[in-house]
């Protein structure tokens, strides 16, 4: 039975969070109606420790797997590994019936999704996250994308898969930077909608530092269930899902100006979100006490909280400007103005600069 349901009408699919799932990949997938000929897109990392299971199991459940590799890292999410993941789907000869798998962490999660909503108009997609940041955060809510050279997240759309497999067992391969990057987001979602959460991660960061299955399955199961939440009320970012995106506007402009790779994800979110926590206490009237309180957790988890020397260039200043949230010429940020409720304030970019500098 799955942990829960995404319900989107016609787009509603299960989600299974717990420890030795992908054991059962192939009959959780089959449970959905798919079959036969599939892909597995993965990255050479990843796929050295969880393909052979995976394929294993999916063809035990009467699957015929083809398996994708792509490289590591950012750089594959863009037009040429699109098109590496495109060239192989169409000499395999699959079909709209045919599923992709994207088996690694949340570049694999985006290019496969956005392959997989893309070839033929749109085949079956089930995301089986590997990383901590990909299981609390980007296998669930449909948004793929690539890369382009003057942004992150620029070329993409909304794509729903038919199942999300989360098996927190694949977490304890990830590398200590990899898997604290992840806890930004679970921290994210105490911020901005459950304050419990925020306490939970004070008390409990020592297990969860530990890897233990059952308090990892805890924090990811809740921080999916906050995000479903969302996405079911406002699947395509009209609204309220905009509040997803605490920490990620000054985070994604600091990824685009250092270069992609410089930071993980993670902790330029991370950056991002001690940003936002300052902001806060201008534009929103949040308590200096909770800024600091979020600010400490954040450092707990062993995440960066300040914006390195020298950001404020041409390229930060651009992709700010550039950033996809914004709205008639300001930048639309996520504020707060309590420990676990947020707010959206449209901010000139004279404001923001002014406040963030030291």
């Amino acid at each position: 039975m799955p942990v829960f349901n995404v319900q989107l009408g016609a787009r509603s699919h299960p989600v299974h969070v717990g420890t030795g799932l992908l054991a059962g990949l192939g009959q959780l997938a089959a449970g959905v109606g798919l079959a036969g000929r599939c892909a597995i897109v993965t990255d050479d990392t990843v796929g050295a420790l969880y393909l052979a299971p995976a394929e294993a199991s999916l063809r035990n459940a009467g699957f015929d797997p083809l398996a994708i590799r792509v490289a590591p890292g950012e750089a594959s999410k863009s037009s040429a590994g699109l098109e590496q993941i495109y060239e192989r789907l169409i000499e395999a000869g699959l079909d709209r019936s045919h599923a992709v798998f994207a088996l690694g962490g949340g570049v694999v999660g985006d290019l496969a999704g956005f392959a997989a909503a893309t070839y033929l108009r749109g085949v079956p997609l089930v995301q089986v996250p590997t990383t901590l940041l990909a299981q609390v955060d980007s296998a669930l809510g449909g948004k793929t994308a690539i890369d382009h050279p003057r942004g992150k997240n620029l070329i993409g759309a909304f794509y729903q898969p038919r199942l999300i497999v989360a098996d927190v067992q694949t977490l304890r391969s990830l590398g200590e930077r990899e898997f604290r990057e992840g806890l930004a987001e679970v921290i994210k979602y105490g911020a901005i909608m459950d304050a419990d959460l925020i306490a939970h991660l004070e008390n409990s960061l020592g297990p969860i530092l530990s890897r233990e299955p059952r308090a990892l399955e805890i924090i990811v199961e809740r921080s999916l269930r906050h995000k479903a939440f969302v996405v079911e009320r406002d699947e395509q970012e009209s609204d309220l899902r905009a509040i997803l995106n605490f920490g990620h506007t000054v985070g994604h402009a600091l990824e685009t100006s250092a270069g992609y790779g410089h930071y993980l994800h993670g902790e330029a979110v991370a950056i991002g979100m001690g940003a936002a926590s300052r902001l806060s206490c201008l534009y929103a009237s949040l308590a200096p006490s909770a800024a600091r309180r979020l600010q400490n957790l954040i450092q707990a988890a062993g995440l960066p909280l300040d914006l390195p020397a020298g950001w404020l260039n041409e390229n930060f200043a651009h992709a700010l400007r550039l950033d996809k949230k914004r709205a008639a010429g300001a930048i639309r940020f996520v504020l707060l103005d309590r420990l676990g409720h947020a707010l959206v304030r449209a901010l000139e970019f004279e404001q923001v600069t002014a406040a963030l500098a030291p």
